[in-house]
């Protein structure tokens, strides 16, 4: 049969190494907080990247529509003239 002192001392043991496996657990956790910041971190940067990427993308869809929409005034001027110039040659036959 153990004494009082022994079963404390067992128990003390027991105490100490639950607490030192807490602590390495906090630490672990503490370890995986940091990895998962700098995980975040560089997924932050890669969207940014991806938005920057978007905007240029943006301005050049722009500048295309505008360009498109001029030539197509143009395209619609030049037949508009060439219709007129073709009923123009009508009438005057006429």
């Amino acid at each position: 049969m153990l004494t009082i002192e022994e079963r404390v001392a067992y128990v003390e043991g027991q105490v100490s190494d639950h607490q030192n496996v807490f602590q390495d657990i906090r630490e672990s956790i503490r370890h995986l907080e940091y990895r998962m910041d700098a995980g975040f971190a560089t997924v932050d940067r890669r969207f940014e990247a991806i938005d920057r990427r978007f905007e240029g993308v943006d301005h050049r869809l722009e500048a295309l529509d505008q360009k498109v929409s001029r030539h197509f005034m143009w395209l619609v001027g030049m037949q508009m003239t060439t219709l007129i110039a073709v009923v123009g040659a009508l009438l005057s036959r006429g």
